[in-house]
C-alpha cells in the first residue's frame, strides 16, 4: 500500500512537471519561498542541534554501545566504509560545486560584504566549508545511527519510520506509513535531480573534450548510458559492485585533488585552508544561527536555508545506506566516522578547487566568475583550462562524475528496494531494476520538460515535515541508547555479583 500511494504521487508530479512544467514551477517556488521565509529559523535551530546531539552522543558514556551484538565486526575495511558513505553522501555535488560555489559566493557574498573584495573572498570559502561541513554530515549521521540501532540492536526493520514507531506515544504508532511515503518520495525526487545534474556536468566535460554538442539529446543519452552501468552495479549487490565502485572514486577524487594542488597555487592553497578552517571555527555558531530580520536579503534564505533543506530531504536515503554498511561498528566510531572525516575531506577539497578559482580570479585576472555565471556546469573545466595537462585532467574529472553518477544511482536503488521490501538488507534484482529505469525516468522527462529546478524544489518543500520526523527519529534515539546503557550495566553489575558468590566463601554459621 504504502508502495502505491509514494509510486502514484510521484508519477502524478512527473506528469504535472511533463505537461505544464510552468505551473508546477509557479507552484513549488511559491511554497519553496514560504518555507524559508516562515520557516528559516527552524531550519537553523534543528540542524545545529543535530550537530551538538551527534557529538554529545559520540563523546558520552553512550559511544561504546556497538550497532549489532557484542561480537558484531564490521561487514567492511575502513577504507570501503568511509568511500561508500562519501559516494552516496555528496561527493557529485562536491565536484559539481568545489568551484561554482566559492566564486558564486564572491560575486554576491553574504550580507554586508562588498563584492569582490578580498573579504568576499574569505567570506565565500567560510561559507564553503559551512554548507559543506558538520551541519550536513550531522543530519546524515543521526538518521543513519537511529535507522542503525534499531534495526541492528533491537531487530527492527530497516525502514526510517522503525525509530519513530519505538517511541511510547499512542499517534506515533500511526505514523509509520506517513513517514515511509515521504521517505520514498525525497529519496525519488532527490536522486532525480542528482541524475540530472550529473548528465549536466558529464555533457559539458564531454563537450570540453571532444565537442559532443550541448544539448537534451546528448544529456537524456548520457542518463540512458549510466543507467545501464548502475544497474549493473546494483544487482551485484553491496560487497561488489557499490564496494568497488566507490574505492575507485576515491582515488580518483584524491588523484584529481593531488594535481591540483601540485600544478595549482599551493602555497596559496595551504595557507586558504589555514585561514579558512580558523574562521569557520571561530564563526561557528553565529553562521549556524544567521538570519537577517532587519535587512531586504534572500541570500541565507537562497543559500544556506536551501541547503539545510536540500540535506534533510536526501537524508532517508544516504541515512539508509550509510546504517546498511555501518553494522558492527561502535556509536563513537560511527559519529566520527560520518561527520568528522568527510568534513575534513571537505574542506580540503573546497580549499583545493575553490581556493585555486579564487586565486586565477583575483591574483591573474583569469574570468572564473565570468565562466561561473555562463554555465555553472562548466565551471570546473574552465580552471582545468588554466593549468597544465587540462585535457588529462578533465577527462579524469568527467569520468569521476560518472562514476559518481553510477554510484548514487546503485545505492539509491539499494535503498528505494529495501523501503519497497518491507527493510529487507538486500531486496531482489527486478525491485532495484524497477527502481533504477523509475528515477532515471524521472529524470529524463523533466529534464526534456525544463522542469528539473521545479524537482529540486519540490524535494526541498517535502524537506519541511520530514525535519519534524528527524526530530523525533533523534528523540527515539537517545531513549535507545539510554535504555540499553542502562541494562547492559545492570547485567554487568548482576555478572560481577555472580562471580562474587563463586569466589567468596559462603558465610560463617
Amino acid at each position: 500500500m504504502q508502495l502505491i500511494v509514494s509510486a502514484s504521487l510521484i508519477l502524478a508530479i512527473v506528469i504535472w512537471g511533463v505537461l505544464a512544467p510552468d505551473s508546477l514551477a509557479s507552484v513549488f517556488d511559491t511554497a519553496l519561498a514560504a518555507t524559508t521565509r516562515d520557516f528559516g529559523w527552524f531550519y537553523l535551530w534543528v540542524v545545529l542541534g543535530l550537530v551538538v546531539f551527534a557529538l554529545v552522543l559520540a563523546f558520552s558514556r553512550y559511544g561504546d554501545l556497538r550497532l549489532g551484538g557484542e561480537d558484531d565486526e564490521p561487514e567492511f575495511s575502513l577504507g570501503s566504509w568511509f568511500s561508500m558513505l562519501f559516494a552516496a553522501g555528496m561527493g557529485i555535488g562536491l565536484v559539481f560545486w568545489g568551484v561554482a560555489e566559492p566564486i558564486s559566493h564572491y560575486g554576491a557574498p553574504p550580507p554586508g560584504i562588498a563584492p569582490n573584495t578580498p573579504e568576499a573572498a574569505n567570506a565565500a570559502m567560510r561559507y564553503s566549508f559551512f554548507h559543506w561541513g558538520l551541519h550536513p554530515w550531522a543530519v546524515y549521521s543521526v538518521v543513519a545511527l537511529a535507522i542503525a540501532f534499531f534495526q541492528f540492536r533491537k531487530g527492527g526493520s530497516a525502514l526510517v519510520s522503525t525509530s519513530v514507531q519505538s517511541l511510547p506515544w499512542a499517534p506515533m504508532k500511526r505514523l509509520g506509513p506517513v513517514v515511509n511515503v515521504l521517505a520514498v518520495i525525497a529519496t525519488a525526487f532527490g536522486v532525480a535531480a542528482s541524475l540530472g545534474m550529473g548528465a549536466l556536468q558529464i555533457n559539458s566535460g564531454l563537450n570540453a573534450l571532444f565537442g559532443l554538442p550541448v544539448g537534451d539529446a546528448s544529456q537524456v543519452g548520457i542518463i540512458v548510458v549510466t543507467t545501464v552501468l548502475f544497474l549493473a552495479s546494483a544487482v551485484t549487490g553491496v560487497t561488489r559492485g557499490i564496494k568497488w565502485l566507490s574505492n575507485i572514486n576515491l582515488a580518483l577524487a584524491s588523484l584529481l585533488a593531488l594535481a591540483v594542488f601540485a600544478f595549482g597555487p599551493t602555497v596559496a592553497i595551504i595557507d586558504t585552508f589555514t585561514t579558512t578552517l580558523g574562521s569557520y571555527v571561530s564563526e561557528f555558531v553565529r553562521m549556524s544561527l544567521r538570519m537577517t530580520p532587519f535587512r531586504d536579503s534572500g541570500w541565507v534564505s537562497g543559500w544556506t536555508i536551501f541547503y539545510w533543506a536540500w540535506w534533510v530531504s536526501w537524508s532517508p536515503f544516504v541515512g539508509l545506506f550509510i546504517a546498511r554498511v555501518s553494522r558492527g561498528r561502535t556509536i563513537r566510531e560511527f559519529v566520527l566516522g560520518t561527520m568528522l572525516a568527510p568534513t575534513l575531506a571537505a574542506f580540503v577539497w573546497f580549499s583545493v578547487f575553490g581556493g585555486t578559482a579564487l586565486h586565477l580570479q583575483i591574483m591573474q585576472g583569469l574570468p572564473m566568475a565570468d565562466a561561473v555565471g555562463a554555465d555553472v556546469s562548466t565551471a570546473l573545466f574552465s580552471l582545468f583550462d588554466a593549468l597544465p595537462m587540462a585535457g588529462l585532467m578533465s577527462g579524469i574529472a568527467t569520468i569521476l562524475v560518472m562514476l559518481f553518477f553510477v554510484t548514487s544511482g546503485d545505492s539509491a536503488t539499494l535503498v528505494l528496494g529495501m523501503m519497497s521490501s518491507g527493510g529487507s538488507e538486500n531486496p531482489t534484482a527486478r525491485v532495484k531494476i524497477v527502481w533504477g529505469v523509475l528515477i532515471s525516468g524521472i529524470a529524463i522527462s523533466l529534464l526534456l520538460a525544463g522542469g528539473l529546478k521545479a524537482v529540486q524544489t519540490a524535494t526541498i518543500v517535502f524537506a519541511l515535515p520530514f525535519t519534524v520526523v528527524i526530530v523525533l527519529m533523534a528523540v527515539a534515539l537517545w531513549r535507545g541508547v539510554r535504555d540499553d546503557h542502562a541494562e547492559d550495566r545492570r547485567r554487568e553489575r548482576e555478572l560481577r555479583r555472580r562471580m562474587r558468590s563463586l569466589v567468596e566463601p559462603p558465610p560463617a554459621p
